[in-house]
């Protein structure tokens, strides 16, 4: 196919393999692991400035997670401490991906996905985005639009969330909501 894959993490200088590199893939994981693993490897500026000179970002589970402005919407475990809990910051909202529906007939008596995330809007504005499994976003040209298999649904600080289907253009959603 004529692509190679070089681990910015194993190699000798991880910043100039980024900067060297023409897309960025960054897979799953404990996202307090990933994060502190960029900060720890100066990755984090250097990720942010590929991206935004044009170079493809490809995020899963915890790549997506690292994605955002923060990581405060994941469900990981915190086993490692970062410097912060700022991350990338390549959209300007949440993603918690492997988003789970509350289940009305599920025994379980721990908090749902869903509550954590509003709890999280009880202490900040930036929306969230619920990616369901089968699903993912496609960022370009300032538009980010829903695709996949699955839905997602969209939080916003005061207001009810709002379901998505694939295909949805969602960038409209959140800035009506920001404009709120």
């Amino acid at each position: 196919m004529g692509y190679s894959l070089e681990s910015a993490h194993q190699t000798a200088v991880a910043q100039k393999a980024v900067e060297e590199t023409d897309a960025i893939f960054i897979g799953g994981g404990n996202t307090f692991r990933l994060l502190k693993a960029l900060q720890d490897l100066d990755l984090v500026e250097v990720i942010r400035r590929k991206v935004s000179s044009g170079a493809p970002y490809i995020g899963s589970s915890a790549g997506s997670n690292v994605a955002g402005p923060t990581i405060k919407t994941t469900k990981d475990m915190p086993i490692v401490q970062p410097r912060s809990f700022d991350s990338l910051g390549l959209v300007p909202f949440q993603i918690s991906p492997h988003y789970l529906d509350p289940d009305p007939n599920s025994t379980q008596m721990g908090e749902t996905q869903e509550e954590r995330i509003l709890q999280f809007l009880e202490e900040n504005d930036t929306p969230v985005v619920g990616i369901r499994e089968g699903a993912w976003l496609l960022c370009n040209d300032g538009t980010v639009t829903l695709k996949g298999q699955t839905g997602a649904r969209i939080f916003h600080r005061g207001h009810a969330p709002v379901e998505v289907t694939a295909g949805t253009e969602i960038s409209k959603l959140i800035e009506v909501h920001n404009a709120n």
